[in-house]
């Protein structure tokens, strides 16, 4: 046995459980992995509201890192005692747990597992963000919403690693000097000033390259408007809820815009591409180009005060759990 986080409905974080959950032994191309760190992110309160919903009873959480404890058979990538780290992989929220080997990355010496824990599945969402869903030149100007967040704060400075100009909204002027601290040229307080007439006055009034928008239905719109002639938005989250069905010929009326609706998930689908996001990842992490926040740590037990706070928006940078 083991103790996990367990929602057995859907709702608040007043149904997150701290149970013990069996354990099973590693088949075939799987290892035990005993978790050291475990990543909090926005998407495990869409599973626990059943905003995307989960077969119940679920486990929660996406990203971990941990050291391997055993290996079954025809694992030849992974050894017992290596240090590694996930992302996407449902079950997180607890202390260990089976997984399949070809969804583990080996941390290198230089990434402790409290920073792999927060990095990987945010750091993973930036690189496909800026490499592929627009990507990111130098002399661009960008816009990117939740600048102070754990997603914003590494896009901030991968983007500015790539010689753009970055414009970003926050919630108050402690996060702003957060994301001013971490590459955002141009923090913008949302809750003061009209967001998109600051891009505007930012940029001449020629609107900005891209928009990366996790935060969705309250954004959206703005977003639009905030963009260039053939500028593009990326809608990649709903942190205040779905977007609302839209005539797509408003897209042609504001400037022959592009929308993009992306997942992760596609953009690492084969190890070939997951090689390839964690190698650019932990590259520009070890050039110093990337420094990872770490804002707060509680107890896996303790999760449900940590979805209370990351619901709050009372939280910067990245949250991890510790098991």
């Amino acid at each position: 046995m083991t103790k996990a986080i367990r929602i057995h409905e859907h709702g608040g974080p007043e149904v997150l459980r701290w149970e013990d959950v069996p354990l099973e032994t590693p088949r075939a191309n799987e290892v035990l992995l005993r978790q050291t760190a475990v990543g909090l992110n926005y998407i495990d309160t869409y599973h626990r509201t059943g905003l995307y919903p989960l077969e119940l009873p679920a486990i929660l959480g996406r990203e971990a890192a941990g050291v391997v404890e055993a290996i079954g058979d025809d694992v030849d990538s992974i050894a017992v005692g290596d240090r590694v780290a996930y992302a996407l992989e449902p079950g997180s929220y607890c202390e260990a747990r089976v997984i399949g080997a070809d969804r583990l990355v080996r941390l290198p010496d230089g990434v402790d597992d409290r920073t792999a824990a927060a990095m990987m599945l945010k750091g993973w969402t930036a690189q496909y963000l800026l490499r592929s869903c627009y990507r990111v030149q130098p002399g661009d100007t960008i816009l990117i919403h939740a600048a102070a967040g754990g997603v914003g704060l590494i896009a901030c400075q991968w983007a500015r690693a790539l010689g753009a100009t970055v414009i970003g909204t926050v919630g108050s002027a402690e996060k702003a000097a957060l994301a001013s601290a971490h590459g955002c040229d141009h923090p913008i307080l949302y809750k003061e000033q009209n967001f998109v007439e600051q891009v505007r006055e930012l940029t001449g009034g020629t609107g900005v390259a891209v928009v990366y928008d996790s935060v969705g239905r309250d954004t959206f719109d703005g977003s639009l408007d905030c963009l260039e002639t053939r500028g593009t938005l990326v809608s990649f989250g709903q942190s205040s809820g779905p977007v609302e069905p839209f005539d797509v010929g408003v897209l042609a009326a504001r400037g022959s815009l592009s929308l993009t609706r992306p997942t992760l998930a596609h953009f690492i689908a084969t190890r070939k591409e997951l090689d390839a996001v964690s190698g650019e990842l932990f590259e520009l992490y070890a050039s110093g180009a990337l420094r990872i926040e770490v804002g707060r740590t509680y107890a896996l037990g303790d999760a449900a005060r940590a979805h209370r706070d990351l619901e709050a928006r009372a939280t910067s940078g990245s949250t991890v759990l510790l098991p």
